[in-house]
């Protein structure tokens, strides 16, 4: 147990240098890190507790999601209908329902059947109970009915979340931030946090728009004024201008192409006039239909709609056939930066709402960092002494494999990016507990052997090799809860679990390995017979 081969012994060295060595970056400022190669600026970045940022809790607008679902059953009863050439009337959403009554009583039972393909299993575990996500019934009188069941609405919703922080997730990154924290909360909210960002006025301005673009045509054959008067043709309908003053359009409801069929769009100056503009690019299903639109409306305007509002009305000069275009119209540089972003994010499948804002300055962040500097190093302290009293120069082994050991973690840590906030430091002092613990039970373990009368050598060995099974034991208990808290928990939780779950497995290397090769040393130093220092 206490034999070591010169390359396992090498071997256990270079692991520890090695980690210990990725935590260097962490003591050197930034701006000279960002000059090293890539592979080595990696190092830990604080969480919003430590250095102030802005926390955003959002709120998907559950109404707008469940009037997209019915919106789309209408639709698709509406297109099955048709194909299936039942006449119909009445066909209308209400409630948590879409109604159709059929003109005629004999293309009832087909128009059931046609109608019950359209209900489908939910997905999950939703799935095998049998639940469905249409209820299609005759109401009597000719009258359909297709209900959305609450299962299913719960589960539109939870496909609008994931979809939802994923977009945001893609805005918030590209402002350029450092490790944002993003991640669902409750059944319908997404929370926010971005360390280091003091002023959330242009991040709630990014997450508060829906983002859905589009390219329409401009209805010419009605004036605006007339328009805003009720004259409204039944397949256009009155938009008004982003830009103040504002300024009415009549625009057809049907939709050229979509934002959905953008591949980038980027910031930038127009040449002639050297004001700001977008320039976008289609896919190519997008660029066809686009191409398709500006050939066969040459001479007209058009317009380009973001969230019900027309930010540019120009006039097809000639047919665009390159996939590709400008957006311009009173942009300053931000506005057309923030429009690219968004752009390029996708649109928001519902609305988010603002519901509650906190702004942590950097001074309280401050103040956490050196109360938490003061109890790790209070803490260690207290160890420390305690170690060096109760088993005096296996104490300083002990001491020197928990300093490694920690300084394992901070490398590991920033290895893998981690954020690091308050509760995370807290795990790294409970960590030097449990490490000095591993020590205590080998200790105690060879002094048990040592009172039962086996020589120095064999009590040592025997120590370290019966107190392996304990400490596994109570290692691996240990670590099933942090990956528990981990899964399970949010935010400053699973920043507990991380460094938690961490320092366990730096433990358990540096009490099995690391301190058995340092008293292994000793032991071929010192040649001990009947005494052991501790």
């Amino acid at each position: 147990m206490l034999y070591f081969t010169r390359w396992k012994a090498l071997g256990i060295i270079l692991t520890a240098l090695v980690v210990c060595l990725c935590a260097v970056p962490n003591f050197f400022p930034e701006s000279q890190v960002k000059t090293w190669p890539g592979w080595a600026q990696r190092r830990l970045v604080l969480g919003l507790d430590l250095q102030g940022g802005s926390y955003l809790l959002l709120e998907v607008d559950s109404n707008y999601v469940k009037k997209e679902k019915l919106d789309q059953i209408r639709d698709d009863a509406r297109r099955v209908l048709r194909d299936a050439k039942i006449g119909y009337t009445g066909l209308n959403a209400r409630n948590d329902a879409v109604e159709v009554r059929i003109s005629r009583d004999t293309d009832l039972p087909t128009a059931l059947s046609k109608l019950r393909e359209l209900s489908q299993p939910l997905g999950g575990l939703l799935g095998s109970s049998g639940q469905r996500s249409l209820e299609v019934s005759d109401a009597g009188g000719g009258l359909i009915r297709l209900t959305v069941p609450q299962a299913a609405i719960t589960e539109r919703i939870r496909q609008t979340i994931e979809q939802s922080i994923q977009i945001v997730e893609r805005r918030v990154n590209q402002l350029g931030t450092v490790e944002p924290v993003i991640q669902r909360q409750g059944t319908d909210r997404i929370l926010v946090q971005v360390p280091g960002l003091q002023d959330p006025t242009r991040l709630k301005e990014l997450l508060g728009k829906t983002a859905k673009m589009e390219f329409r045509m401009v209805d010419t054959s009605v004036p605006p004024d007339q328009a805003q008067q009720g004259r409204v043709p039944p397949d256009s309908e009155l938009l008004m201008s982003a830009s103040t003053p504002k300024i009415p359009y009549v625009v057809k409801k049907q939709v050229l192409v979509s934002g959905g069929d953008l591949t980038d769009a980027q910031p930038g100056f127009d040449q002639r006039t050297g004001e700001p503009i977008v320039s976008f690019r289609f896919n190519t299903s997008g660029a066809r239909k686009f191409a398709q639109a500006t050939t066969e409306n040459v001479g007209q305007p058009f317009a380009i709609i973001l969230d019900n509002e027309v930010i540019s009305a120009p006039v097809i000069r000639e047919p665009i056939t390159g996939g590709q275009g400008q957006i311009s119209g009173s942009f300053t540089v931000q506005s057309a930066n923030d429009l690219a972003i968004l752009l390029r994010a996708g649109a928001l499948p519902a609305p988010l709402t603002v519901i509650e804002e906190r702004t942590v300055g950097p001074g309280l962040g401050q103040d956490s960092i050196e109360k938490g500097e003061l109890a790790a190093y209070v803490g260690s302290i207290l160890v420390i002494v305690f170690m060096l009293l109760t088993y005096r120069l296996f104490g300083v082994f002990a001491n020197i494999a928990v300093t490694i050991n920690v300084a394992m973690i901070f490398g590991l840590l920033s290895l893998l990016n981690a954020t690091l906030t308050l509760p995370g430091i807290a795990g790294i002092v409970l960590t030097v507990g449990i490490a000095v613990d591993s020590n205590v039970l080998i200790y105690e373990r060879i002094r048990e052997e040592l009172r039962g009368g086996r020589n120095a050598i064999s009590a040592i060995d025997a120590g370290f090799k019966r107190a392996l099974a304990t400490i596994l034991d109570s290692n691996i208990t240990t670590f099933i809860a942090a990956a528990v808290l981990f899964y399970i928990g949010t935010g400053p939780v699973r920043g507990f679990a991380v460094t938690l779950g961490i320092g366990i497995i730096t433990t358990v290397f540096t009490a099995f390995t690391l301190t058995r090769l340092i008293v292994a040393w000793w032991v071929w130093w010192k040649r001990p017979q009947k005494t052991v220092p501790i």
